[in-house]
């Protein structure tokens, strides 16, 4: 059936009305019409659609309704990185953080944004034309997952904005708290388990393949930055939060702009005691700095922005018993005392095993088996124990001994340097090393082998099936069904499907994958694209990695230590007649290969993130502050304090035109 004008414009009108309702009820928590009323719109608006299917559009309000399954969500890579936060509970490091701001901005004013950090989970939107085209996990900040189906499924999301823009933004979704009650009084009574926490059923929830469960549990989001906010205009973030708030995104409404370290404490200290009054949970404030210019100048670390911190709320804490201690081996042969506890509710969770440090850390502390201790959660996430409390004990309590040998192997123990903290297993064979190493190389951040965790680890060490991480491609399906209970035919085949898929890995992985201390996601890329091969990399120089941003002396002699044992070369040897060991080579000339850059300012033709792509994939490297290991300052307006800087070392300064004729553009 054709659909004639009138229809044709009543459709417009719907869509445009309901719209209006939606930034009204969400964005500015000022609905004019009921509920029902807005249901009646909506009603109407499938109607038509139902009767004239050719008319429906990926940005109708009615899509939330009837969105189809997916079968799972595919990886894609963020055009702009999504760096994480610097994050402290102590006053001193917010002090610090101010004066390093203020010292690497040459003694300029500067101004704070405080925004209340919402916890939840990150998500990357992308809009063309103001139509939603991508909706994104933050994932490990360089590859996320895409789940754009179930963006479309959570309601304060606009799915078109009120401009027609090009736009990437970021923000946090979360699950509101009464929902988050009713949800688990629903799983209750059904005989489901509940969820421990808001944030945890928030995950739970965006990652389901069905995106009407998503719309069933009622998830929002906020929204906190606009990538590249001064290609719109912008100069500061309170100027950012009316113009997200214009387009149509949520905002969280108690953010603030203070102007020194004292108001950034008293912004904290009011909403570390208002936090339970919100329907959402918060775990800390966000401080930025508000000027986007100062920002730029600033730049960022390795993991995370100079001009971002997150200043954390307290952790809880509550008092059990502490019954007994087992120890752990890591991959790096550390043994770590882990507190075995009479179990206790803690942040939603019930908690029977704690972190412990190390064994300076009980010495100190004076903690004794039988002793009541205060028990807290690392960021939230990871059980610690805080301290014992002395003043219960009852002459019941027993000291924690070292112990003399590997409580796996049996081998020595000792500390490999002098001054080192931790204890470690002198051992290099010892089996639980071996499995904490090949758990490591196949997860998600390094060679990402799905399936191969570490209970099947443990299988395929015991068995003697795997010795190193070469072994991994030369297993067989029949070697596989050889460990028995468990593993069929499918698993066994999903697992060497995963193992083969992993030999394609970029360099990088690699890397990050054979576990050298100090050696992250972030690094690994940077050597990569430094060395360009493992071998180059293995018998690199101090002088050649210290050129690579981010690597110190210290580091760089790690590095080098690293790839000069026996055991390591030997299995760089085995791994290269399986993975790839060369980084992929673009076929681009590298006219800036070996060449450190710094960019200040403002530049005409080119963002920052722009400008930072172009000189990385022309073999440049770009560094956040002038040093003497500075080849070239990139100086476009309002430079700032680094012209200056670079001027009294000797380093050139050049202008964008002329950064041009050396790339020959």
């Amino acid at each position: 059936m054709q659909a004639d004008e009138k229809i044709i414009e009543r459709l417009r009108k719907l869509r445009e009305e309901i719209n209006h309702h939606s930034y009204r009820y969400f964005v500015l928590d000022d609905p004019v019409i009921s509920d029902g009323e807005y249901d009646e719109l909506m009603r109407e608006l499938i109607d038509i659609e139902r009767h004239y299917p050719e008319l429906v559009t990926p940005d109708s309000p009615s899509v939330r309704v009837g969105l189809k399954p997916v079968e799972f969500f595919r990886q894609v890579v963020h055009t702009n990185r999504l760096y994480s936060l610097d994050n402290t509970y102590s006053r001193d490091e917010v002090v610090k953080f101010d004066e390093r701001v203020r010292e690497a901005l040459g003694g300029e004013s500067v101004r704070y944004a405080c925004e209340l950090k919402i916890d939840g989970l990150s998500i990357s939107l992308k809009y063309e034309k103001g139509v939603l085209s991508l909706g994104a996990t933050r994932g490990d900040g360089f590859v996320g997952e895409d789940v754009t189906t179930n963006i479309r499924a959570i309601k304060s999301i606009p799915l078109r904005l009120r401009k027609s823009l090009d736009i990437e933004v970021r923000g946090e979704v979360y699950l509101p708290r009464d929902v988050f009650d009713e949800l688990n009084g629903e799983r209750s009574s059904e005989g489901l388990p509940v969820f421990a926490n808001p944030r945890n059923a928030a995950a739970g929830t965006l990652r389901q393949l069905d995106p009407g469960q998503v719309l069933k549990r009622r998830l929002s989001a906020f929204f906190y930055q606009v990538v590249e906010p001064m290609n719109y205009g912008l100069r500061r973030q309170e100027e950012l939060y009316e113009f997200m708030r214009e387009l149509g995104f949520r905002i969280e409404p108690n953010h603030e702009t203070v102007s020194d370290t004292e108001e950034i404490v008293s912004y904290w200290k009011k909403w570390t005691t208002r936090k339970g009054g919100l329907n959402y949970a918060i775990d800390g404030v966000v401080v930025k700095v508000d000027d986007f210019l100062q920002q730029q100048e600033l730049g960022y670390t390795a993991k995370a922005p100079r001009w971002s911190m997150a200043f954390k709320f307290p952790a809880e804490q509550v008092s059990t018993v502490l019954t007994g201690v087992t120890f752990q081996v890591g991959r790096l042969g550390n043994i770590t005392p882990v507190a075995e506890l009479v179990p206790v509710q803690l942040a939603g969770t019930t908690v029977k095993r704690a972190s412990m440090h190390n064994f300076d850390f009980i010495r100190e502390r004076d903690i004794r088996i039988n002793d009541t201790v205060m028990v807290e959660k690392a960021g939230e996430i990871i059980p610690q124990i805080v301290k014992s409390v002395q003043e219960k004990r009852d002459g019941r309590e027993i000291e924690i001994e070292m112990p003399s040998n590997c409580p796996v192997c049996g081998g020595d123990v000792g500390r490999e340097k002098e001054g080192e903290v931790a204890l470690k297993c002198l051992n290099p064979l010892c089996p639980a090393k071996l499995i904490r190493r090949i758990t490591f190389f196949s997860s998600r951040d390094a060679m990402d082998i799905e399936g191969l965790g570490e209970r099947l680890v443990e299988r395929l060490v015991g068995s003697g099936l795997v010795s190193g991480f070469s072994d991994l491609y030369r297993l067989t399906k029949e070697d596989m069904l050889k460990l028995g209970e468990g593993v069929g035919d499918r698993m066994a085949e999903n697992l060497l499907s995963a193992i083969e898929k992993s030999q394609k890995n970029p360099l990088h992985r690699l890397i990050a994958a054979l576990g050298i201390p100090g050696i992250g996601t972030k690094l690994a890329r940077d050597l990569a694209k430094r060395f360009g091969n493992i071998e180059a990399l293995a018998t690199a120089s101090t002088d050649e990695l210290t050129s690579v941003t981010g690597i110190g002396e210290e580091l760089a002699n790690s590095i080098s230590e690293f790839f000069s044992r026996e055991t390591v070369k030997r299995e760089i040897d085995a791994l290269r007649y399986h993975v790839n060991t060369q980084e992929e080579e673009s076929g681009v000339p590298k006219p800036l290969k070996g060449l450190r850059f710094v960019v200040t300012g403002t530049l005409k033709n080119y963002s920052r993130n722009a400008i930072h792509e172009l000189i990385s994939s022309l073999g440049g490297e770009v560094a956040a502050s002038v040093s003497r290991n500075t080849d070239y300052l990139l100086a476009g307006e309002n430079p700032g304090s680094k012209e200056a800087k670079a001027r009294s070392l000797g380093i050139k300064v050049i202008t964008e035109s002329e950064f041009e004729e050396m790339i020959d553009l």
